[in-house]
């Protein structure tokens, strides 16, 4: 069997900022590349200012495509013109957009359609994560006497509230599926890996193997929950997020290893049912990957006032599930000198210490994160591109959020369409689902003050609390600030963040404006309506000083 070489990195829990500046791109004029989101009156993109008669024909003819995938071959002697190993959000939005381009499309799994995201991670979660807000806002009797409500008792079926999560997951699973045979994607069941140039041999265990060519291939294989040495998985008082996810039971005392999105969401869903739980954390400060006053509110909002308490600067060096009538035993270790400095006695264990790429058995001669360029091109490694072979999502290590795979998908298949694409990972932005939520997009303070510092430019950040805005007060929720980073020399917004009630919503104004690089020049000229809480970004927009003389036109945001 042939393999490909690749150099993937060794580091599985690590994950990326998202890339540096795309060197490719320097030189090009506007009209030869085109960035995920931008304007065509900006970019000169000659297909956003196609006439309407030729956009309906253009229509027509995929229809047509679609309706023909799968009937012949590619037209170029292969099986396919895409294959995608992997049918997860990522490779479900690249079949999409590949079919609706006329590529004859086929995508493989070996599990089942939807990947992590769908079955055991974003969907399953935000149902639990709607039923921890419905008890919080229940049990919060302070906050229903304000607004005039009184209510009696609470209380919750934890099998019905497991059930909500399963059903979710397999409702928006069989969304994905209906509407990629609807546009006549090939489904392929298996695991595939990658025996040659442009071949892919899949299959299930015990059943015969076939093999399949393909003009280009994409990698979508996705992650999978990362477990530390010395932590013993049993799935039932030591488990993952997947194992979570089921929620069959509800400890009365939880320990949570990890308090990045995946450990803060748990904490959410476990305090409102009851729980009691202790953060461990291997850094000195809880939520590390926050902006300072972010996690600084976070803290006073999330934790404190919960049945939360937290050891910081510790390494659970060692995990024990319970067994004999012995409660679970984890072994605390100072992160810095190693040294011992106490055993906890928990009733569980939840191990959210990040996720690892999924790729091993790919054919690909090392493991690990696969490296890839700013197109998404798998490089060898020497660095170079191995041609027609390209990986997105969690894989690449890139920035492992299921819209971003599904955004470096399309890119994809925008190049392979003919249409050069560099998708701007500083505009993707992300969210926390805790009540109350936190969102944000693109630089945090300090990152923006270190490439300040060394391009030689000048930073300024605003801030604004939901206790100014009307809709925030009408719903008692005043709890929440808004903060954004910019430069008051270009009115470029470097970053925004977010935490109060549908910050996660909010934040997607901000994230566009980053990707379609507009200034805030002339955000500040933008109305909002009223009493809404899209007025916080308003105030942020505002507040901002930017420099007198600075041009309203929009620049060309950089690549990343």
């Amino acid at each position: 069997m042939h393999s490909v070489s690749i150099s993937a990195s060794a580091s599985a829990s690590a994950i990326a900022s998202g890339g540096a500046r795309s060197k490719a791109a320097a030189g090009r004029r506007p009209g030869e590349i085109r960035f995920c989101g931008l304007r065509g009156d900006a970019l000169a993109c000659g297909s956003l200012r196609a006439s309407h008669a030729a956009a309906a024909t253009r229509r027509a003819v995929l229809r047509a495509a679609a309706s023909a995938n799968g009937a012949a071959g590619s037209g170029d002697g292969f099986d396919y013109d895409l294959v995608i190993i992997g049918a997860g959000v990522g490779g479900h939005g690249a079949a999409l957009h590949a079919v609706e381009e006329g590529l004859k499309t086929a995508i493989i799994e070996g599990d089942v359609v939807g990947g992590t995201c769908v079955n055991r991670g974003c969907v399953p979660s935000k149902a639990l994560l709607a039923v921890s807000g419905r008890m919080r806002e229940l049990h919060d009797e302070h906050h229903m006497k304000s607004l005039g409500l009184q209510v009696s008792s609470t209380g919750y079926d934890r099998q019905a509230v497991a059930d909500h999560a399963n059903n979710l997951a397999s409702k928006i699973r069989s969304n994905l599926t209906n509407s990629m045979k609807a546009m006549g994607v090939d489904i392929l069941t298996g695991f595939g890996k990658i025996v040659g140039k442009q071949k892919v041999r899949y299959g299930k265990v015990g059943f015969p193997e076939k093999e399949i060519t393909a003009k280009n291939i994409i990698i979508a294989t996705g992650s999978v929950p990362f477990v530390p040495k010395g932590i013993e998985i049993d799935g039932k008082t030591v488990f993952t997020s997947d194992h979570a996810l089921k929620l069959e039971s509800v400890p009365d005392w939880i320990a949570i290893v990890g308090s990045g999105y995946i450990g803060l969401e748990f904490s959410d869903v476990y305090t409102a049912l009851g729980s009691e739980v202790t953060f461990v954390e291997a850094l000195d400060q809880l939520m590390p990957g926050f902006d300072p006053a972010i996690a600084k509110l976070a803290q006073r909002v999330l934790i404190n006032p919960r049945k939360i308490d937290y050891h910081t600067g510790v390494f659970a060096s060692k995990i024990t599930p319970a067994k004999d009538g012995k409660p679970v035993l984890i072994e605390l270790i100072d992160a810095k000198t190693k040294e011992h400095k106490e055993t906890l006695e928990v009733d569980a264990a939840l191990i959210a210490t990040g996720r690892a790429p999924f790729t091993n058995g790919l054919g690909l001669e090392n493991r690990g994160f696969i490296p890839v360029d700013e197109r998404m091109q798998v490089t060898d490694a020497d660095g170079n591109v191995v041609p027609n072979l390209f990986c997105i999502g969690d894989a690449n290590g890139k920035l492992m959020l299921a819209h971003a795979a599904s955004a470096q998908g399309i890119s994809v298949v925008e190049q392979i369409s003919g249409r050069d694409h560099i998708l701007n990972h500083l505009s993707i932005p992300a969210a926390c689902f805790t009540h109350p939520e936190i969102s944000m997009v693109g630089l945090t303070e300090p990152q923006a003050r270190e490439k300040a510092d060394n391009e030689g430019f000048e930073v300024s950040v605003v801030k604004t609390s939901f206790k100014a805005n009307t809709k925030a007060l009408a719903e008692n929720e005043g709890d929440g600030i808004a903060k954004m980073i910019y430069r008051p020399d270009t009115g470029e917004i470097l970053g925004v963040h977010i935490l109060g009630l549908h910050a996660a919503d909010l934040i997607h104004e901000a994230s566009n404006a980053i990707a379609l690089g507009t200034r805030l020049q002339e955000l500040k000229l933008a109305v909002h309506a009223h009493p809404t809480l899209s007025e916080v970004l308003d105030e942020l927009f505002k507040a901002a000083k930017v420099n007198s003389g600075v041009s309203h036109s929009v620049n060309e945001p950089v690549a990343a």
